[in-house]
């Protein structure tokens, strides 16, 4: 029970890291920013779909926030300068 907590905690603290730095990104404007908001739109429904597929077919919802942890911290690698 407490590591399905402390994943979840992580998983927003995280999750604004990523939002701090994508902002950052779109404030910038151009095409990369375009880019970005492209990117971050199709990441987002491709997650929702798979992941609420693994739910459906019976997955825990720790490893459902396991994985959106592991996709989260590839973004901050992707995002930071």
């Amino acid at each position: 029970m407490f590591q399905a907590c402390f994943n979840l905690t992580m998983l927003a603290v995280e999750s604004q890291q990523v939002i701090w730095l994508r902002s950052i990104k779109l404030a910038a404007g151009g095409p990369q920013a375009q880019q970005e908001a492209r990117l971050m739109m199709s990441e987002k429904i491709a997650a929702a779909i798979r992941e609420g597929g693994r739910l459906m077919m019976g997955a825990s919802a720790d490893s459902v926030v396991k994985r959106y942890r592991k996709r989260v911290k590839a973004n901050v690698r992707r995002l930071s300068p």
